[in-house]
């Protein structure tokens, strides 16, 4: 490997700011943050310095601003939610959530600005769907994305360009994103993998509704900035001393969301976006993996929204005065901006336990902490200047406001540190006993295996393991190689079918049973040729035909052991197997494929694993709804457990 993963990357960090009077300016127009000089007494020139590239960088673009006229309201936090979230969508009832999801936001974080609904990575390619299908799909999803906005939540779409290899539409990708944006009646569109949309797509959705807003993944460039009134500040590292973000700089409306998905720990991204006036990605099921919030952070966030929320405007201002009023001793730094002639001061504590100073100014009158609602000391120097400050703890924020009102109280924002793990855990084995093997099926020996897994290693990870843990942005090798686990598994003995079930055999118990689905979206199995595997349906659908019969699912372990020991025939055309191998952390729910199909997306190795399979793969497909999971490329076959020969 050529690179440490757990450390920034050279594009991720701070840009230095030459102090130079004939330094070229252009070259800070790609940074993702200005970085900080260690020496207090240089941060009047950097200032000097920016606005000085600030000016210039604006002259250059004739740069207007304009569109940001078209933007209403803030957007601090933004959650990226898996559509099919346990705590938004109930897989039970087949029905949406939402407004126990943002309840539950509220109490955790203090409540969203916007969510992205992301819907169709890691799942797409499993068939021929296109992205636009995944969301088309849904019937409901208008009406999901209402109810956000009806408790004053913006809701933003997502679009994949390296889906290139499944069905094409008959418009261009542009048209298509903008027909589903007005279609939806969503606010946004979050691009993957592109630092901006290109013109068509600016074009298309303009088309629709003006201040239908872009956001870029990671460095926006600086031309962009003029029609992508976000960026998704994803792996941006920071200076030792708080720097500046380039794009707020620059356009004091643009609002970046600071994110680095597999940390956790998100102190210093809240810090950076707390001294630079922007918002975060809450993500805490990244693609299927559990990287949750631990409390203390959730609690700088809580407290960090209420003052956004009441400050807004301060927070936008273009009087904005980075590493302002200085002390100058110690790791407390402050951004002061000015809204209507009257300060507010957002405060970190980069270092230890601090009780001292934490502000120098000339404004004069009493000096509250917006975050606690206590009263500062402030203490006279005899010069006109004061200092501001009292007990900060080590990683505290605070906001300082002149006021003479009476500020809420709260507790100061503390919480256990600690990463909040919880396991994927696998669903109960249904028992199906039978005294003997019928026809179709074969019996297999129990007893220990030692099994070798492969499987191709991607963001989903493929049981609950969080597969780059505190790493910045996973490149190849560590993505998309072939992976192997071992695993020793006691089975007992069972009867697995030798092949899997066909069209013609759950027409046959549909008849029987009248079976009805909680969703029937998508649900064809019974009504394909009779001799062929049957497809069209979830886990459930398998489930159902299993206990009618008097049967269940294989184990992912036992069909493995069987396909290895040659016992299992695949029908055609070829399809995935469902595997009664179900999990679930209580956000998402995942099962384990076996076998491989006859369909395999071409094109980009960020599509679902397809073609033929060995015995030893073994796949992850998170579980959807609305009848998603169904797809021409899933069949299923049956399983027993068996008496040992001493019973």
């Amino acid at each position: 490997m050529s690179f440490n993963p757990y450390v920034p990357r050279p594009i991720d960090l701070p840009t230095d700011v030459s102090l130079s009077q004939h330094a070229a300016l252009t070259d800070l127009d790609e940074a993702k943050i200005f970085a900080a000089p260690d020496d207090p007494a240089d941060w009047p020139a950097w200032r000097a310095r920016l606005a000085a590239w600030r000016a210039d960088a604006q002259a250059r673009l004739g740069y207007t601003g304009s569109h940001y006229d078209e933007i209403a309201g803030d957007c601090f936090t933004v959650c990226l939610a898996w559509l099919w979230d346990e705590t938004l969508y109930d897989h039970d009832r087949g029905v949406f959530t939402v407004d126990a999801f943002l309840d539950a936001a509220g109490r955790d974080f203090g409540g969203f600005d916007g969510v992205v609904l992301w819907h169709a990575y890691p799942v797409i390619g499993l068939d021929d769907r296109n992205q636009f299908d995944w969301y088309r799909d849904v019937p409901e999803l208008s009406e999901v994305v209402r109810a956000f906005q009806d408790r004053g939540v913006r809701v933003f779409v997502d679009y994949n360009p390296w889906d290139t290899g499944t069905r094409r539409e008959p418009g261009s990708d542009a048209e298509e994103v903008a027909a589903l944006a007005g279609r939806l009646g969503v606010d946004g569109v979050f691009l993957d993998t592109l630092k901006e949309g290109a013109g068509p797509l600016r074009a298309a959705l303009d088309e629709v509704r003006p201040g239908l807003v872009l956001e870029g993944e990671s460095r926006v460039p600086l031309a962009r900035i003029e029609d992508h009134a976000m960026s998704w500040a994803q792996w941006f590292a920071d200076s030792a001393v708080p720097g500046v973000l380039r794009a707020k700089w620059f356009e004091r409306r643009h609002m970046l969301h600071h994110t680095r998905r597999w940390h956790r720990d998100h102190l210093d991204e809240l810090h950076s976006a707390w001294l630079n006036g922007v918002g975060v990605l809450v993500w805490e099921s990244v693609f299927g993996v559990w990287v949750g919030w631990n409390e203390r952070d959730r609690a700088v966030l809580r407290a960090m929204r209420r003052v956004q929320t009441s400050h807004a405007a301060w927070l936008r201002s273009a009087d904005w005065v980075p590493l302002a009023d200085h002390p100058g001793t110690g790791q407390v730094y402050a951004s002061r901006w000015t809204h209507d002639d009257t300060p507010l001061w957002t405060v970190v504590n980069r270092g230890g336990d601090h009780d001292g100073p934490w502000l120098v100014t000339t404004r004069h009158g009493r000096f509250v902490d917006l975050v606690t609602g206590a009263a500062l000391t402030v203490t006279d120097l005899g010069d006109g200047r004061v200092t501001v400050g009292g007990p900060l703890p080590a990683g505290a924020i605070a906001a300082v406001a002149v006021t003479e009102a009476e500020v809420e109280r709260h507790e100061p924002p503390t919480g256990d540190p600690s990463f909040p793990a919880r396991a994927a855990v696998r669903t109960r084995t249904p028992w199906a006993p039978l005294a003997e093997v019928p026809a179709g099926l074969v019996a297999v020996a129990g007893g220990t295996h030692d099994l070798v897994v492969r499987h191709r290693v991607r963001e989903t990870g493929l049981y609950g393991e969080t597969p780059y843990v505190d790493e910045w942005k996973p490149l190849p090798p560590r993505l998309h190689h072939t992976a192997t686990l071992r695993r020793s598994v006691r089975l007992g003995r069972f009867a697995i079918a030798t092949h899997e079930v066909t069209h013609g055999e759950y027409a046959e118990f549909r008849r029987a049973t009248g079976y009805r689905p909680v969703r029937a979206e998508r649900f064809t199995a019974g009504q394909g040729p009779a001799d062929a595997p049957v497809t069209g349906v979830d886990l459930a659908d398998a489930r159902a035909y299993a206990a009618w019969a008097g049967l269940r699912l294989p184990t992912e372990d036992e069909w493995q052991v069987a396909a290895s020991a040659g016992l299992l025939v695949r029908r055609e055309p070829l399809v995935w197997n469902l595997t009664e191998s179900e999990h679930t952390d209580g956000r998402t729910r995942f099962v384990i494929l076996k076998g491989g199909s006859a369909y395999q997306a071409q094109g980009s190795d960020w599509y679902f694993d397809g073609g033929p399979q060995p015995a030893d793969v073994s796949v992850k497909l998170l579980l959807t709804g609305a009848g998603l999971t169904r797809s021409d490329q899933v069949g299923f076959r049956c399983a027993a457990d068996l008496p040992t020969p001493e019973e």
